[in-house]
């Protein structure tokens, strides 16, 4: 027996993976058991063994000896089954919250030897295999379940059902990994999964946690399934448990009491209860269980707002997220992002939030150094929530001088950080107020921000994208200053980009930078961007970036009649795209063209004439014009553009007025307006009777 002195020696990762290879069962044993203790959360030692190609290694015993245990069946050997047991552990406590981990894992081949050792007759050795998937399906990477196919849909429901806690844990975390479409959703509603997984809610703390989390897959974005977990009964027996609950609310911030008597009373003790149950988990002893609880109820709400409806319940779940958001650890970091989808375009919870100093508290843990980057990325995100749609949480934000931490996030090294930074600012950048005094076009901003549209991330660049949209709209004159620190030469250089996302944010940006832009920025931006790009763009394959193309170039041409120039250059190849690009679009381009075209008609006659043979280039070959079919349209958007055009190229005044009016006579364009003057739109049927007024300055124009 080693006395208290004795000093076991701890062997390097070389040392160790020589002993792994040893055809002693008990040098490989001890060899497992040291590599997982060194590797127990050390990522450091996690990479060093990973480079020596521990992990197929280890991959490989554990098929070896698995497919021993096969053989032998009751009468394994217990080396056997401590072996098999061990590189089950080494294998989970590499992939446990290490991607490369998880994929040097997969690589190896170990995943279908896991699987097969669930129905090993060794308790030990189905634990430590339920144990290890369950590891690997806590990371993204893991395989996706195709459990509609009945086989695999026996399977899960078996391990659902099975006594062992880690089994069972394994079913949820399964079904919360791969549950993706409604497709499957239904399809475990169908098979009972429900009624098992509510069963899991008075389970050990492992099985309520991973049993929150799959419903919570289950149930997001699909009230059908949502319906049935909680029943119509259920409905008025929990709100009107809420509403007592409500009574008792004395503040804010005040945590409401369940009251869940009367619920099992109305709906009895089986699926009545269900959705009481998850209420009755927000007041758990564990941090963890709480904040599941809440994103499970969060799910419900969002999915199904008919649910959940109760002040009370709603002070309750933003109440719980804000104090959840102090824990230190992982609850903490993902506390934040469970309260943006609680708040995340409700007006009233984000006003509930506002009123229980939830800027000030997200300001707080900003102001925290080095935070943790996932926490720093829920936090930014949740304020960006907040600030979305209140002016008063967006000054209350500024107020507290936060603003250069989130421009310090532009440049963090994670991604998914600058991101974020860059979806809060541009929910700060919203501030009319601000945005009117200038506040937000400055070098200290405005430079990282540019930066950002290089930044090898599309999500990044496309967030950033959001920031300069709201930023270069002229409520100011300084947009020199965004055009000085080269963002213009960085947006024209994004439409050229591969992905039409960020071509259609990249326009959005040019399109707000021309709103009401002065004679020199535009001449600028136009000088950059060439006709014939534009062209090119106005005609992109997706219809989205089309009618960010064509809202620019409605802008570039909105103002006086040189403006209008622009679309005659390059031999009017800019004005010929938009005349073809109208022939077959959806409603939401040809509204943009039609006010581009509007917009140049109410020029000189020259680009009037222009504009009179674009609309009637279908009708010289006996083809109806689109306009007729624009006139004619479902949207009254699009029919009001429509004829703002015809009042431009018949104003009285104009000296080829009645010749227009002729050749648009000709090509049953009148004859349409003349039908609509009872159309169900007042700006349609005011537009319609402005063009029949100027008509009859001529005489009857209309017959």
């Amino acid at each position: 027996m080693p006395t208290a002195n004795t000093i076991f020696p701890i062997h390097g990762p070389v040392d160790l993976l020589t002993r792994l290879d040893s055809p002693d069962p008990e040098t490989k044993l001890k060899a497992l058991r040291e590599i997982k203790n060194q590797i127990i959360g050390n990522r450091t030692k996690k990479l060093s063994f990973l480079k020596l190609g521990a992990v197929p290694a280890v991959a490989s015993i554990l098929s070896s000896y698995a497919t021993q245990s096969d053989s032998q069946l009751v009468d394994a050997d217990v080396s056997t089954s401590s072996i098999i047991v061990q590189s089950a552990a080494v294998l989970g406590s590499f992939a446990c919250g290490f991607d490369a981990g998880v994929r040097a894992v997969l690589d190896a081949g170990a995943f279908p030897h896991l699987i097969r050792l669930l129905s090993n007759l060794d308790e030990k050795v189905v634990d430590a295999s339920a144990r290890s998937l369950r590891m690997i399906y806590q990371s993204r990477l893991a395989p996706k379940y195709e459990f509609v196919q009945e086989k695999n849909m026996e399977f899960l429901i078996s391990l659902i059902n099975s006594e062992c806690e880690n089994v069972t844990g394994l079913g949820a975390s399964i079904i919360t990994h791969s549950c993706q479409t409604s497709t499957e959703q239904r399809a475990l509603c169908d098979a009972g999964i429900l009624k098992k997984l509510i069963s899991l809610l008075e389970g050990s703390l492992s099985q309520k946690n991973a049993t929150l989390e799959s419903l919570a897959a289950v149930f997001k974005k699909n009230p059908e399934v949502i319906s049935k977990f909680v029943g119509l009964e259920n409905e008025r027996a929990v709100e009107s448990s809420l509403s007592q609950r409500d009574s008792s609310l004395e503040s804010p911030g005040t945590v409401i009491k369940n009251n869940t008597e009367s619920v099992f009373k109305f709906v009895g003790p089986e699926s009545g209860s269900a959705l009481s149950s998850i209420i009755e988990l927000t007041k758990d002893r564990y941090a963890r269980t709480r904040l599941l609880a809440c994103m499970c109820l969060v799910v419900i709400r969002n999915a199904s707002p008919n649910y959940l409806q109760d002040m009370g319940i709603k002070a309750k779940l933003v109440y719980l997220l804000l104090e959840l958001l102090d824990d230190p650890g992982q609850v903490g970091d993902e506390a934040s992002f469970v309260f943006s989808s609680l708040v995340a375009g409700k007006k009233d919870l984000q006003q509930l939030a506002f009123e229980n100093n939830a800027i000030n508290k997200f300001c707080n843990q900003l102001q925290k150094s080095q935070l943790h980057p996932k926490r720093l990325q829920g936090v930014l995100l949740a304020l960006a929530d907040l600030c979305s749609k209140l002016e008063s949480c967006r000054l209350t934000f500024l107020s507290l001088k936060v603003l250069n931490q989130v421009i310090d996030a532009l440049t963090h090294d994670c991604a998914d950080v600058r991101t974020s930074a860059c979806i809060c600012l541009r929910s700060v950048t919203r501030s009319i107020k601000n945005l009117c005094a200038g506040y937000f076009m400055n070098e200290m901003l405005v430079i990282p921000v540019i930066r950002l549209l290089d930044d090898p991330s599309v999500s990044v660049q496309v967030a950033a994208l959001g920031v300069i949209s709201n930023i270069v709209v002229d409520f100011t004159t300084r947009k020199s200053t965004f055009i000085q620190c080269g963002g213009v030469k960085q947006l024209v250089q994004l439409t050229k980009s591969m992905h039409s996302t960020v071509r259609f944010n990249a326009l959005w940006a040019l399109k707000n930078m021309m709103f009401l832009a002065d004679d020199r920025c535009k001449e600028g931006i136009f000088l950059e961007l060439t006709g014939s790009l534009l062209a090119s763009l106005i005609s992109d394959p997706e219809p989205c970036v089309q009618e960010q193309a064509l809202a620019l170039v409605r802008n570039l041409v909105d103002g006086c009649i040189k403006s209008i120039e622009y679309v005659f250059a390059e031999d009017g190849t800019l004005l010929d795209a938009v005349g073809r690009q109208l022939h077959n679009v959806s409603d939401e381009v040809g509204i943009q063209g039609m006010y581009l075209l509007g917009n140049v008609a109410s020029g000189n006659e020259l680009h009037k004439e222009a504009v009179l043979q674009q609309l009637l280039a279908q009708a010289d070959n006996g083809a109806q014009s689109f306009v007729i079919k624009f006139l004619q349209s479902s949207d009254s958007r699009l029919r009001t553009a429509a004829v703002w055009v015809i009042v431009n190229l018949t104003f009285p005044s104009c000296p080829g007025a009645f010749g227009r009016l002729v050749q648009l006579k000709n090509a049953g364009i009148i004859s349409q307006i003349r039908n609509m003057v009872n159309d169900s739109c007042l700006d349609v049927k005011l537009r319609v009777r402005t063009v029949i007024t100027q008509s009859m300055t001529f005489g009857d124009g209309l017959t």
